[in-house]
């Protein structure tokens, strides 16, 4: 158990935060231990994975929990399916890497996201045509106030747009220690988003598969997003905005160029928040040690020595440009901490 730890090597942004409290666990054994701990009852807890999703605005009064609860392993398989529990403190790209190497499909499209598996049903993380809750069974949880272990079904999570119950309800309730998975044997590809099939295009056929798959996508967001390693990020600040049709077709004949791509059953229409910025005028922008991706506007980018408030108030800022302009409203994806 540190005291007054930083919080720099724990979160993409590179923000110089502290938590009153740190710890390490890799078993639901001792995560049980922590929260049954008299010593901790009464303060905040946040169980952190890769912190590529997360935005600390303040120092952390309270205990963070460094989530590495690791194992991969096969529960069953059928004709089509396999069947596997992950812990949560998992690598997310080192599991699809494993998916790709032994070929269980599903799960390719979201290569090379930051992150933990633990991560990846709170936030129902998705990219290129794909949501991860189309591939979990169930989630695996621990109450924090209670320390009993629960087992969410797929339609307990309630997924939605990057969201999920743990980012609603439970919030802060429960932290994910396992994620159940169902892969398939037999690989459905998914290449009509991005430029997945232009890429491919350039292979012969005999070469399309999921490894082929998650090749395309990683060059793809190695050619788009900054590594973090490089510079502070959390990839994706905000949600690509669903609009109602009319409004999409209102804004289409003021912006011809205006993207759109059309949400189940007519529901509406999704837009990229990165061509909303864009056309605000953000993308490259950069004020000290702050700023916006100069290729891609959804990524804000810290240099280093800066602070998450001020990342923080240049995401506000940013919603408030957008919204004047087009009457959109952003959501972020990133989860403010402090």
């Amino acid at each position: 158990m540190l005291t007054n730890a930083s919080l720099l090597p724990y979160n993409t942004f590179g923000i110089a935060a502290q938590s009153k409290y740190l710890t390490t666990v890799t078993s639901e054994d001792e995560l049980g231990s922590v929260l049954a701990d008299a010593s901790f009852q009464s303060i905040d807890k946040l169980l952190l994975g890769g912190g590529s999703n997360v935005l600390f605005t303040a120092d952390f009064e309270g205990l963070v929990i460094l989530n590495r609860m690791g194992g991969i392993t096969l529960t069953g398989q059928d004709q089509d399916h396999i069947y596997l529990r992950v812990g949560a403190g998992e690598v997310w790209h080192d599991f699809v890497m494993y998916c790709v190497e032994n070929g269980y499909a599903g799960i390719e499209n979201l290569s090379l996201i930051p992150g933990t598996v633990g991560a990846a049903p709170m936030q129902n993380i998705g990219a290129y045509g794909v949501e991860v809750k189309e591939v979990i069974e169930s989630v695996e949880a621990m109450s924090v106030s209670e320390g009993t272990k629960r087992v969410f079904s797929s339609s307990e999570c309630q997924f939605g747009y990057r969201d999920s119950i743990f980012k609603r309800e439970l919030k802060g309730q429960y932290m994910i220690t396992a994620v159940n998975f169902r892969l398939n044997k037999h690989p459905n590809l998914k290449l009509t988003y991005g430029d997945i099939e232009k890429i491919l295009d350039q292979r012969p056929d005999s070469e399309r598969s999921i490894r082929a798959v998650s090749e395309a996508v990683i060059a793809i967001r190695q050619s788009k997003l900054p590594d973090p390693a490089v510079i502070g990020n959390a990839g994706s600040f905000f949600k690509n905005p669903e609009i109602s049709n009319s409004q999409f077709e209102t804004l289409k004949a003021q912006y011809p160029t205006l993207p759109g791509y059309p949400l189940p059953g007519g529901a509406g229409v999704k837009v990229p928040a990165g061509w909303l910025i864009e056309q605000s005028g953000w993308k490259g922008y950069r004020e000290g040690s702050i700023g916006v991706h100069d290729k891609q506007a959804l990524v804000l980018v810290h240099f280093g020595g800066g602070t998450g408030a001020a990342i923080k108030n240049l995401s506000e800022r940013i919603q408030a440009s957008v919204s004047q302009k087009f009457g959109i409203a952003l959501s972020p994806e990133v989860n403010f901490i402090g």
